[in-house]
C-alpha cells in the first residue's frame, strides 16, 4: 500500500492593474504594517496612488515585498541591504532581457 502526499496551493493571481491597500499588502506578505512603511521610506516600493486617503499599491509591489520578506527572514538582511539586493536583482533581470534580445536576432 502506498501513501501519496497531496499538497494544496492556494493564492490570488494579481496583475499589474490590481491595487492593494497598505494593510492588505502587509497581511498578504505576513509582515507588519510598520515594516512595509520602512520599505516605502527606503524606496523599495512606492504607492501607485498617493492622492487618496489610503495609499494603493500595484500587484508588482506584492511580489517585491514578498522577496524582501524572504531576504529578511531567511538571510536576516536589514532594510538597506534588501534595497541593495533588490536593485541588483532588477539589474540582473534587465541584463538578461538585453541578452534575450541579442539571442532572438537572426
Amino acid at each position: 500500500m502506498t501513501h501519496e502526499s497531496v499538497s494544496v496551493v492556494t493564492g490570488i493571481l494579481l496583475d499589474e492593474d490590481t491595487e492593494l491597500a497598505l494593510d492588505d499588502l502587509a497581511r498578504a506578505c505576513g509582515a507588519e504594517r510598520e515594516w512595509v512603511l520602512e520599505l516605502i521610506a527606503e524606496g523599495i516600493i512606492s504607492p501607485a496612488d498617493k492622492s487618496g486617503r489610503e495609499w494603493r499599491f500595484r500587484g508588482s509591489s506584492l511580489t517585491r515585498v514578498r522577496v524582501a520578506r524572504r531576504l529578511q527572514r531567511d538571510l536576516e538582511v536589514n532594510v538597506s541591504g534588501i534595497a541593495l539586493a533588490l536593485d541588483l536583482l532588477d539589474e540582473i533581470e534587465r541584463l538578461r532581457a538585453r541578452l534575450r534580445q541579442y539571442d532572438d536576432r537572426p
